[in-house]
């Protein structure tokens, strides 16, 4: 999945409008392929993104949360620490594959 898009669901705030079309927007664009629609393409794409936007918006209404609301800053330190891992391990095959060849 493309990686602009963010979980958006059940954070304190909740996530705006804007977030949602800009998760929308991303989505549309990674499955039709296009960055920047024609002009031709213009009016379908913008629908489409308004259609996942109105989507997206009236599944978060409907869902039931169990857990309590997620924060930013707790997702956001949980990804550096993912992100630390993955360079870790990236190092790790590097100096692993880097031995072999000697």
């Amino acid at each position: 999945m493309c990686r602009n898009i963010k979980l958006l669901h059940h954070f304190e705030p909740p996530a705006s409008k804007e977030e949602i079309r800009d998760s929308a927007l991303q989505y549309v664009r990674k499955l039709s392929g296009m960055r920047a629609p024609s002009r031709a393409n213009q009016a379908a794409f913008d629908r489409a993104v308004d259609e996942v936007t109105a989507t997206i918006t009236r599944l978060f209404a409907s869902l039931e949360s169990h857990g309590p609301p997620r924060t930013r800053e707790a997702e956001k330190l949980k990804a550096i620490d993912r992100g630390l891992k993955r360079e870790a391990q990236v190092r790790a095959r590097v100096l692993q594959n880097m031995s072999r060849q000697r």
